[in-house]
């Protein structure tokens, strides 16, 4: 049994077709309970704008049930202070209503503690729960238990420097998504902690940058240590040490065997960054030296990073945040591949390639639909950002925020400009926060950038999903609804060369406090491009070089924005297998995906095509049903090379979400 089962019990198909549900805490929107709802037959509406509510009610419900056919729907009534007696009359009148929260599930525990879990941690919890029927906690004592049985943190046992990086290195490693009150309790009760005295926990517990940027640091200062050990046989401290940004001890343990085992996967996966070395040092520490040539070194890297993404091809029921942390691995690989351009790493990554095209094709198609009515908590979808960011809007009167999307940017291309970025900042404190989130499937600009400055799935923008011109509106108006005035939103496109100075000056003025900017030069690089994937990266490089883009982020940070960085889709590097021949049928003719006006056309095209996949139009407008050309395949004319965009492969899907900030000094 699990938590999940308590909610399901109450939903039995055919007791009443609208079942209206109070769900403050967002249970039933939880992955894998939408998706058992789903497979049981029911259909979730989240009521949360009343005329987009009201739109999406009349045309798939009630139209249906008006000419007597059956569907059972399911309202979600998700706002903290609202309730039931706040729908509309009608629906009251005619519908079941059911109440579920955390505290009812979890009624031992604090609960604004375990309302800010991640659901993907519920499942642990309940079976702690079940395990050890805990008597009624305050707020201590729940994180205490949760950190405990949950995370398998045990603070009392962390007594020694190995103990201590054991523990982060498992919890960074791995991202666990611990929520701020139970990283500050870890960093209370390590304070308290003699044997930590001096060490930078406040910093390094609850940032994995902040760690990262700690162990790399020390790793120059570790091998020096090993050097004076060669000499002496005695390990010291380095007899100079400057300019180091974190308080602590000067050695850590790098190879204590509980260390040891992350070592070289934290450099190959470029959570640390290898340093020139000269002096002759043990073999495991080569994973962490460039003493190979470029060439040499870049084709060793590739081998290992191979073998790290092999063994982390997500299983077919995982999470959706399995795939976000692949996708980044996956990235980091084809970077370095289209960078060095090795004939042997390219035969083998298109094993690779095929293999995950397989599982996250099946993957999309059995758990995409569950993605769009997440809690926006932290973004799963591109239409979750602009409610995300609305959060710290709403949480701070004087708050800005920028959000910067680059059209076409791809997770591995973002690879290839981080490291610019870094090197360009006028601020050496720069802080770059790298996650990923996935875009709209079709992956079309007009679907995907307008969802994500609209705030919405494309359902309810069914008059403009074949263009972009209303995105300035769409992105007005969803912010005037959470209580900003017009002349505090700005939007502009078309950007990407120039003076970024400039560019600014003359789009926000002093009451400014939202601003969009599309930035669409890796767009128009993708639509020219001849020369593949390999080709994006180097016109991609150039383009950074030129500092607009760095410039740009500098600007906003300077004048106190809290900048993001995503991408409406990524890109794909694809091969013809011919052009369909369909007269004026189809709505969009796309290299990638062509768009059909009703299921019985497009199969008809589908048919001609085995390389193509008939997508289920989850979330789009009615009469939209889209093509989408399979693997790395394109509708174009047969075996011309392209690098192209609109379908549903993990490079297209998966795009880059990225937030800016300065370390204090």
């Amino acid at each position: 049994m699990s938590w999940r089962d308590t909610i399901l019990n109450e939903f039995v198909q055919g007791v009443s077709r609208l079942t209206l549900v109070a769900d403050p805490d967002g249970l039933l929107t939880e992955e894998k309970l939408a998706l058992e709802l789903k497979e049981k037959g029911f259909d979730l509406l989240e009521f949360y704008d009343h005329i987009e509510f009201r739109y999406a009610y009349e045309v798939n419900y009630r139209s249906i049930w008006d000419r007597g056919e059956q569907t059972d729907l399911v309202v979600v009534l998700r706002l903290q202070d609202s309730k039931l007696e706040n729908l509309p009359f009608d629906l009251l009148q005619s519908g079941r209503k059911l109440q579920f929260n955390l505290g009812t599930i979890f009624p031992n525990f604090s609960y604004p503690i375990i309302e800010k879990l991640d659901y993907q941690h519920l499942d642990d919890l309940f079976a702690a729960q079940e395990k050890y029927n805990p008597d009624r906690m305050g707020d201590n004592a729940t994180k205490d238990f949760i950190l405990r049985h949950v995370f398998g943190i045990a603070a009392e046992l962390l007594q020694t420097p190995v103990d201590l990086l054991r523990c982060l290195l498992r919890c960074h490693y791995s991202s666990l998504s611990l929520p701020s009150e139970l990283w500050n309790r870890l960093v209370h009760l390590l304070q308290q902690n003699q044997n930590f005295a001096g060490w930078p926990i406040q910093e390094i517990v609850p940032d994995a940058l902040a760690f990262f940027s700690f162990l790399q640091e020390r790793w120059p200062l570790f091998l020096a240590s090993l050097d004076q050990a060669n000499e002496s046989n005695t390990i010291q401290e380095p007899r100079h040490v400057f300019d180091l940004e974190f308080a602590g001890p000067a050695i850590l343990p790098f190879g204590h065997h509980d260390i040891l085992v992350y070592i070289d996967n934290l450099f190959v996966e470029g959570k640390l960054s290898p340093i020139k070395w000269e002096k002759k040092t043990d073999d495991w520490t080569q994973c962490g030296l460039m003493n190979k040539g470029e060439a040499e070194g870049g084709a060793d890297r590739i081998n290992r990073l191979m073998d790290a993404v092999w063994k982390a091809l997500p299983m077919e029921d995982c999470r959706y945040g399995g795939w976000l942390t692949f996708a980044r691995k996956w990235a980091e690989l084809q970077q370095l591949v289209e960078t060095f351009d090795s004939e042997r790493s390219f035969s083998e990554i298109e094993e690779i390639s095929s293999e995950i095209s397989i599982k996250f094709d099946h993957w999309l198609q059995h758990h995409y639909g569950s993605l769009i009515n997440l809690p926006p908590v932290f973004p799963a979808m591109l239409h979750h950002v602009p409610r995300h960011l609305a959060r710290n809007i709403e949480d701070d009167p004087n708050g800005r925020i920028a959000l910067l999307v680059v059209d076409g940017l791809s997770l591995s291309q973002w690879s290839s400009i981080r490291s610019i970025l870094q090197e360009q900042a006028s601020d050496k404190h720069l802080v770059i926060r790298e996650s990923a989130t996935f875009a709209w499937i079709p992956t079309l600009t007009s679907v995907s950038r307008q969802a994500l400055f609209a705030g919405s799935p494309p359902f309810y923008f069914p008059s403009s999903i074949g263009s972009t011109a209303k995105e300035s509106k769409l992105w007005r108006k969803f912010w005037e609804s959470i209580g900003l005035s017009r002349l505090e939103v700005a939007y502009q496109k078309g950007l990407g060369d120039g003076d970024a100075t400039q560019t600014l000056d003359d789009v926000i003025s002093s009451r400014t406090r939202v601003l969009g900017l599309v930035i669409d030069k890796v767009d128009k690089i993708m639509h020219g491009m001849q020369l593949g994937a390999s080709g994006m990266h180097n016109q991609i490089t150039q383009w950074c070089n030129q500092g607009f883009l760095s410039s740009l982020v500098d600007y906003l940070l300077d004048r106190k924005y809290q900048v993001w960085l995503t991408s409406d889709h990524g890109n794909i590097a694809c091969s013809g297998v011919g052009s369909p021949l369909e007269g004026s049928i189809a709505e969009t003719r796309g290299e990638r995906v062509r768009i059909y006006p009703t299921r019985e056309l497009r199969t008809s095209i589908s048919a001609q095509f085995p390389a193509s996949h008939e997508w289920e139009p989850v979330g789009l407008p009615p009469h939209y049903f889209p093509l989408l050309a399979k693997d790395n395949s394109a509708f174009i004319q047969d075996g011309k090379k392209i690098v192209g965009h609109g379908g549903m492969s993990i490079e297209e899907v998966i795009v880059p979400l990225i937030k800016f900030e300065r370390r204090s000094k």
